[in-house]
């Protein structure tokens, strides 16, 4: 019978810890079918809103045919994001963390600055920029992922 009730109880302490933080969390998928359909076969969501944090999934700066100016792909990328984090709730003053992953950091730095900075106003927000090989899509330059919090 202790074998029983032990392996109950392990049974239910087992299904409590499934039901982790976005059990109860804002999902914030893409308004666009396409994309929505996208972000459901690769399993993610553009934000998640958990309690008074927002964490946004990396959006893709990219450069269209054409374009030489690195502006403008950070621009659409910046917009998207804002409009994400009204989604969720927020703006682009609750941002306290920037991640940006890029293809090319030392000729990408003056154009991502010159975006972000008419974005971000002091106080400003912890930042990390990294440079990697390649992202997704081919024609994207530079991966940008931020936190946000909520004052309380």
């Amino acid at each position: 019978m202790k074998t029983l009730s032990l392996f109950a109880l392990l049974l239910l302490l087992t299904s409590l810890a499934q039901a982790g933080a976005r059990q109860d969390a804002k999902v914030v998928m893409d308004p666009d079918p396409e994309k929505a359909k996208l972000q459901t076969e690769w399993g993610y969501a553009s934000a998640i809103r958990v309690g008074d944090t927002i964490y946004v999934s990396g959006v893709v700066a990219g450069v269209r045919d054409g374009e030489t100016d690195l502006t403008l792909g950070y621009e659409r990328a910046f917009q998207r994001i804002g409009e994400t984090l009204k989604s969720a709730g927020a703006s682009w003053d609750d941002v306290v963390d920037i991640t940006t992953f890029h293809t090319d950091l030392t000729t990408q730095m003056p154009a991502i600055v010159a975006v972000k900075n008419r974005y971000i106003k002091a106080p400003f927000p912890a930042w990390t920029a990294i440079q990697v090989a390649r992202l997704i899509p081919t024609n994207g330059i530079t991966e940008i992922k931020v936190v946000a919090r909520l004052a309380k």
